[in-house]
């Protein structure tokens, strides 16, 4: 999985799953982190200052900018989005600008690059709908009831997938889109409902759970997530394809997640049941094996382990 001596600019980089891909890559490549901070788990890390890092803020709707800022570039992997539940129900206008026209921006950008090795465009396990039980790539993915805005998300990500995989099929821009299932790990910052929990577990603060708490998911540790993207940029195989990535062994329901991460953490929190308002995914556990037989990807941390991990780098950064 060598990847040496190369630019690679990372749309979203201070996310995240951004800010652990920058830690795997930093010593022997030339990273460009375009990120408007929205969220920031680059803050603090020994990115900030690393000679190897170039930090620029922008928006990916600032067409000029991302062509001025993507110069030289070998790699590009575009995360930046609009993403959290709350935020796109609270916010979905921008969450379609930013998904769908930030996407094409950032293509166009990369046309004017003399040669690309590889663009990583990542979507979403969403465009699978509310029930998604080891569906495979090529599987039918859903476009739900118009005026649902719990699905603007997806919607924006799938016309994303089509449009990326367009400049592929027409244009020659060497593509891969991979569809993440639930990352968590050190570092995350957001709405994901492991660092929620352990955040709130932490502090013996109530951990809150939208209805009985019986929606299914599969967690895949975030240096299992950054392993697969590796494989992604460097496998020949991986262009013009798209891959779940995921750990179906970390498959659990919400509740017992929190009861979980209660035990696990020894804390006192009481887990408090609060109306749900919104269309849920009520169950999300992917396949895997087109990663598998392409990639060569194999999930490494099981859930308990990675939960452990997790408690403990919370612990040491709690503010």
């Amino acid at each position: 999985m060598a990847t040496k001596g190369k630019t690679i600019f990372i749309t979203g980089g201070a996310g995240f799953i951004g800010t652990a891909v920058a830690k795997r890559l930093v010593a022997d490549n030339k990273i460009v982190i375009y990120d408007n901070f929205h969220r920031n788990s680059l803050s603090g890390s020994d990115l900030e200052d690393h000679a190897n890092v170039r930090v620029i803020k922008g928006s990916v709707l600032d067409l000029g900018k991302l062509k001025e800022s993507i110069k030289k570039s070998h790699i590009v992997v575009h995360m930046a989005a609009i993403a959290g539940i709350d935020t796109v129900i609270k916010s979905p206008v921008t969450t379609m600008k930013v998904n769908m026209i930030g996407t094409y921006n950032l293509l166009e950008a990369t046309m004017t690059l003399t040669k690309v090795d590889r663009v990583l465009y990542f979507s979403t396990s969403e465009v699978f709908g509310s029930y998604a039980y080891k569906l495979e790539e090529r599987e039918p993915t859903h476009l739900r009831p118009v005026g649902e805005a719990r699905w603007v998300y997806a919607t924006s990500k799938l016309a994303g997938e089509h449009l990326i995989h367009s400049y592929y099929t027409e244009l020659g821009l060497p593509v891969t889109s991979v569809r993440p299932f639930n990352i968590y790990g050190p570092g995350q910052v957001g709405e994901g409902a492991i660092h929620v929990f352990i955040k709130k577990a932490i502090n013996d603060q109530a951990i809150e759970i939208h209805g009985d708490g019986d929606q299914i998911r599969s967690w895949c540790y975030i240096d299992d997530m950054v392993d697969a993207i590796l494989l992604c940029l460097t496998k020949d195989e991986a262009i013009g394809e798209i891959f779940n990535i995921g750990n179906p062994r970390g498959t659990i329901t919400i509740l017992s997640l929190a009861e979980k991460i209660k035990h696990l953490a020894n804390s006192k929190s009481k887990i408090a049941h609060v109306p749900k308002n919104y269309v849920d995914v009520e169950l999300r556990v992917p396949s895997i094996e087109k990663a598998k037989t392409v990639l060569g990807f194999k999930p490494k941390v099981d859930l308990e382990e990675g939960i452990k991990r997790t408690i403990e780098w919370y612990r040491r950064n709690r503010k």
